[in-house]
């Protein structure tokens, strides 16, 4: 098998080249050029061992073929419950250290990739398993969801990357509350601070989260990097600094061949109309 960094600019490993690098903990669905990368450990509520967080640094540092889009999905009742507790062997500090950061490296690869991942919230979204969530793009919560970071009543802290996500989602006063006390926010309560993006009704997250996808996959190429790649540095830089990316970033989207025809069809009442 051809290996990723031997490969052609952009073509990518084939669908099936992909399942075979997998664990069995991950499959993968094709939905033309959507894909819906699952968690499949429902027995232990998907719960993430090593061999999981490293099959998703796999999957999103060589997505399929053609994919423009990723669903996050996850069987049966939960997202996940966070770090398999199996994987809490005896470590010195440099051990777990370097555990930390392979689980950096594993959902920065999802975050700071190429494609924009749409997660599929139910159940269980708790520990490591929001700390994934977090790494998503969009998030689509259904009335199951619960949220919670157990870390601080086990003797531990988070380290999946939650202290950088959690609160720049919600605060880091809010994510104090929930690892001092042991808070569970609900889906409606984890909504109403910002975890997700979408709360839809029982068993629908799947549809919404599939109908996003293919919205964004519809979108310009160009575009949809700018916002992964661009748009968090810009929101992470001082003013001068954002100010001068945006816009080169602005005059790299709009030389674009597609951004030109795209221009023309509105401008000819050929696109679409924003609003409803």
């Amino acid at each position: 098998m051809t290996s990723p960094d031997e490969r052609e600019p952009g073509s990518g490993p084939t669908e099936e080249e992909v399942r075979v690098l997998l664990p069995s903990s991950l499959t993968v669905e094709p939905h033309g050029d959507v894909a819906v990368l699952r968690l499949c450990r429902s027995a232990k509520r998907n719960a993430l061992d090593d061999p999981t967080v490293l099959g998703i640094e796999a999957f999103f540092s060589a997505p399929p073929r053609g994919v423009k889009a990723v669903v996050l999905d996850a069987d049966g009742d939960h997202f996940s419950a966070g770090l398999d507790l199996s994987e809490l062997t005896e470590r010195d500090a440099f051990e777990g250290l370097e555990h930390s950061l392979m689980w950096h490296h594993a959902f920065e690869r999802l975050e700071r990739g190429r494609i924009p991942v749409v997660a599929v919230l139910k159940g269980a979204v708790i520990g490591g398993g929001l700390e994934l969530a977090t790494a998503a793009h969009i998030r689509v919560a259904e009335p199951s969801a619960f949220y919670a970071l157990p870390e601080g009543q086990r003797g531990l802290f988070v380290g999946g990357g939650a202290s950088v996500r959690v609160p720049r989602l919600i605060g880091a006063h809010r994510m104090a509350d929930m690892m001092l006390t042991g808070r569970v926010l609900d889906a409606d309560e984890g909504h109403a601070v910002g975890l997700s993006h979408y709360r839809v009704g029982a068993g629908e997250g799947l549809g919404r989260a599939l109908e996003l996808a293919r919205t964004i996959a519809s979108n310009s190429p160009v575009t949809n990097f700018a916002v992964l790649q661009a748009l968090p540095r810009i929101a992470e830089a001082n003013p001068a600094e954002g100010y001068l990316m945006e816009s080169l970033m602005a005059a790299v989207a709009t030389a674009s061949d597609e951004a030109k025809q795209r221009m023309q069809d509105f401008l000819q009442k050929r696109a679409g109309k924003v609003g409803r």
